[in-house]
């Protein structure tokens, strides 16, 4: 039975994914045939890929469910039925840290900024989102209210903009939006429903919300830093690779048979944190 749910489950995971990705996909393949030619080598190579993303986002977001909500709720109850402070500090910083490491978002920013080594700008960002993400627990158990620590963060953020070199700017906000990504909301949220469990008052639930906008604030602080400190050359954005281009579906084939390896190793070495945590 248990088999049969998971089953259904999953096609479920794959009508949304669908969903979601067929009219991005009806667009692009409109745009290609009436506005902007693309080569038809092209257009296969986006279509196998629209089809792999559909797979890929059921399977994740089935994973998610299963596996990612539950552990976090459980973390987050159980730090604080420790009672002590200093645990739940130091287990929030680090789940923070390795979940966002983990982000797909994440992976994709930085391979976009070439003027940033990868693991320079990964690790920024994972650190302000640990940090952040601590300030966020504080904030629920110590009642602080959301308001004030927002109109404080953002107040930094914008002295900070005054400093930061004009094309790192730009990284330095779009850095915000990997807490938003389909690894760090579920995993925060539940964390943040563990936490205010816990606690027996009537606004306990409420508190539980907020911690994805305090936390984003955390990546643009730490890349603004990061800026102030590095002053990298060249932190535009930048193409992430050239453009797939297959005479036919063979042809196709090798070229994914051949990214494969090199993208499984990279969800992998993103995973293992999570997986030894």
């Amino acid at each position: 039975m248990r088999h049969a749910r998971h089953h259904g489950a999953l096609i479920e995971k794959w009508k949304e994914s669908l969903r979601s990705v067929l009219p991005i996909t009806a667009i692009v393949i409109a745009l290609g045939l009436l506005a902007v030619p693309a080569p038809s080598g092209a257009m296969l190579a986006f279509l196998a890929g629209a089809v792999l993303l559909v797979v890929g986002m059921g399977l994740f977001t089935l994973g998610t469910d299963l596996a990612m909500t539950p552990i976090g709720e459980h973390v987050g109850a159980a730090m604080t039925r420790s009672k002590k402070l200093w645990v739940v500090l130091l287990c929030s910083f680090l789940v923070g840290v390795i979940v966002t490491i983990s982000e797909p978002d994440l992976q994709v920013l930085a391979h976009q900024v070439p003027g940033v080594p990868d693991l320079t700008l990964i690790v920024s960002v994972a650190l302000g989102v640990g940090v952040f993400l601590v300030l966020a627990l504080l904030r629920i158990l110590l009642r602080i209210r959301m308001a004030w620590l927002l109109l404080g963060c953002y107040a930094l953020v914008f002295v900070l903009a005054q400093f930061v070199p004009g094309a790192f700017l730009a990284v330095a906000f779009d850095s915000g939006g990997v807490t938003t990504g389909p690894m760090t909301v579920p995993f925060i949220l539940s964390l943040g429903v563990g936490v205010s469990a816990i606690r027996s008052d009537p606004n306990a639930e409420n508190d539980s919300f907020g911690l994805v906008a305090l936390s984003s604030v955390g990546p643009i602080l730490a890349v603004m830093l990061l800026g102030l400190i590095y002053r990298p050359d060249g932190a535009a954005y930048g193409p992430d690779a050239a453009l797939l281009d297959a005479a036919d579906t063979l042809e196709l084939s090798r070229q994914f048979a051949h990214a494969l390896p090199e993208y499984l190793g990279e969800v992998a070495i993103a995973l293992a944190p999570i997986a030894a945590f």
